[in-house]
């Protein structure tokens, strides 16, 4: 054989290798980790099995099977040329120290369209060191720690029976979404940790959180601006502050929120139960069309509240009313048992009044100081 025909062989020979390599990768679409040589940290296996998966042009998955292993910061991105998967089965740890974190995420998501995140893993923030450094329940000028997962600009998508565990800051935050479903979703975290919200959505449409388990140190949902379409349903809500619409009318040019729906949903343990809230004296502001019905309060510090005057740790002025107009609100058959002898709180603006509120069907007890339950309700119009 000349020099020329072995050269011709090693390169046949390379070219074999390469697709056995790849063959081996991906087994029927699906994209395995530890074939990229995945170890205890799995960062660089899992952005390479990410990159091959999301260049298939047919449907796959990358897989990260049973284990536990480490993961630093990461982004996933797309757009992906077909429908992809990412199936969690292990417990994947964050770095520890918040100091290795630049930015506001751990793992993020952004522009894929067609994805599901599933399996029976956990992220797992590990945040309790960084809760013993923040100020953020003092300074509202702290400084930000990275959330668990953040969802940017995903359209039609799955999040199924995953937990997220300890994060740092905000469990989730979804931003610019449309039609993404959280299913089976779990969140776990100390009644006592930092700014540990739950799920939180902003500027995002077509948002359906179902059948889901959080318990938190804040908000287990918070709702932000731009906030469309949101239906929670379902939803087991403890330790935490509840489910929040808001707060609003903190920034300048909030985009309006309309179409809340929180239905069926347990809430146990929380200092507050179903809230809407906003700044006072700051911006102005839309919200409308939001609906809480059939909801079960065991030992709820004020289970419904609207709060215009909301103001944590005097971090505002108090001289100039909300200027965040709120209508067409509903709170329907919600029962159970209050820790705050005012089980109802409507305190609407006194600039902007609330407008087409309506209860009905509320059986909240108390049994305790100050008691027997009573409800508070100012500055709102009556429904002709």
């Amino acid at each position: 054989m000349g020099l020329k025909g072995v050269s011709s062989a090693l390169i046949s020979f390379s070219i074999f290798l390469l697709l056995s390599s790849t063959a081996k990768a991906q087994s029927k679409g699906v994209f395995d980790v530890t074939k990229y040589g995945a170890d205890k940290d799995i960062t660089e296996a899992l952005t390479n099995a990410w990159k091959d998966a999301c260049a298939s042009t047919n449907p796959s998955k990358v897989l990260i099977p049973s284990g536990t292993y480490s993961l630093r910061k990461l982004t996933l991105a797309g757009p992906c040329k077909a429908a992809i998967e990412l199936q969690v089965d292990g417990i994947l740890k964050a770095p520890v120290d918040p100091n290795q974190f630049s930015g506001g995420h751990w793992v993020n998501f952004r522009y894929v369209d067609k994805f599901t995140l599933s399996g029976s893993g956990t992220f797992d923030g590990q945040g309790k060191v960084a809760w013993s450094k923040s100020t953020c329940q003092k300074d509202k000028d702290c400084d930000s720690l990275p959330m668990n997962i953040r969802f940017d600009f995903i359209t039609n998508a799955l999040v199924r029976d995953i937990t997220t565990r300890d994060s740092k800051n905000f469990h989730v935050n979804v931003l610019g979404c449309k039609n993404l479903t959280f299913q089976h979703f779990t969140v776990s975290a100390p009644g006592d940790s930092v700014n540990t919200d739950g799920i939180h959505v902003g500027q995002s449409t077509g948002i359906y959180i179902i059948d889901s388990k959080i318990g938190t140190g804040d908000d287990c949902i918070s709702v932000g601006d731009g906030t469309e379409e949101l239906h929670i349903t379902r939803v087991t809500c403890g330790p935490g502050h509840g489910i929040s619409v808001g707060s609003l009318g903190k920034y300048p040019n909030e985009k309006p929120f309309s179409g809340i729906f929180v239905k069926s949903c347990t809430i146990s343990d929380t200092t507050n139960g179903v809230r809407i809230k906003s700044w006072p004296a700051l911006y102005g502001g839309v919200a409308s069309n939001m609906h809480f019905e059939d909801i079960v309060m065991n030992n709820v510090q004020n289970p419904v509240i609207i709060d215009q005057v909301y103001c944590p740790w005097n971090q505002c002025s108090l001289k100039a009313p909300s200027k965040v107009k709120i209508s067409d609100v509903s709170f329907k058959n919600i029962r159970g048992t209050s820790a705050t002898p005012v089980v109802v709180q409507i305190a609407c603006s006194s600039g902007f009044p609330c407008e087409k509120v309506k209860l009905a069907n509320i059986n909240l007890a108390y049994k305790g100081p100050g008691g027997p339950a009573k409800s508070q309700c100012s500055n709102v119009k009556p429904i002709k």
